[in-house]
């Protein structure tokens, strides 16, 4: 099946996945108000970085609309992002806050919201299209901070390396083309986060790396 789309990924009813057009329908008739499709990228294709998630959250993508927006993920993100001088303006937990992202852009592997956050393989597979057509237009691409080991394992795939070859690891980075580097994290989910699998000391000296590896590109 072709894949439909707009300027920016999937087209609002995009129909690749029967699962997930389910679950949307499902969305769609219990919360009429919110979302409840795919969600588009947030930030400019100039960028230099680009933030791989998961997919939508239910009651945070999936409802506002906008990647990691409305759920704790999404504070430990934007706080993040804004401390590191990524975005300006006051995160507010909705799309319509005043946050602009500076040199970064934000998307999902998946770009519709799985049943219990657990895309199948070739849901994922399946939604690949979006992202290599996403990177083909990124020219200033430098840096790709992978949230999560399904994020990371996209991004391989992505750029045609054997995920084998660069197994995931929090704070890891790999070259993955001649211009572009690839830095993974622990998702920034309530769960890694309440148990400790992810402090928020840990997820900044990420973003702390990406700064300095800007800084040395830029010498």
């Amino acid at each position: 099946m072709t894949a439909p789309r707009t300027a920016d990924g999937p087209a609002r009813d995009c129909q690749l996945c029967p699962r997930l057009v389910q679950f949307r329908e499902t969305n769609r008739t219990e919360e009429p108000h919110w979302h409840n499709a795919p969600v588009p990228s947030f930030g400019d294709l100039d960028a230099r970085l680009l933030i791989v998630g998961l997919a939508p959250g239910r009651t945070g993508a999936n409802r506002t609309g906008r990647p990691f927006t409305g759920d704790y993920a999404g504070d430990l993100l934007y706080a993040t992002l804004l401390e590191f001088g990524l975005a300006t303006g006051t995160y507010g937990a909705s799309a319509d806050d005043t946050v602009v992202l500076s040199d970064c852009r934000i998307t999902n592997a998946v770009r519709c919201v799985p049943p219990e956050n657990k895309p199948t393989p070739l849901e994922i597979k399946s939604c690949a299209v979006f992202l290599r057509a996403e990177t083909s237009k990124m020219p200033r691409l430098r840096a790709v901070v992978a949230l999560g080991r399904i994020a990371h394992d996209a991004v391989l795939r992505n750029f045609d390396l054997k995920i084998a070859a660069h197994p995931f690891a929090h704070g890891q980075r790999h070259r993955i083309s001649e211009q572009v580097t690839l830095f993974d994290s622990f998702h920034c989910s309530r769960y890694n986060t309440n148990t400790g699998k992810l402090t928020t000391t840990m997820f900044q000296q990420v973003f702390a790396a990406v700064r300095d590896h800007f800084s040395l590109s830029a010498a």
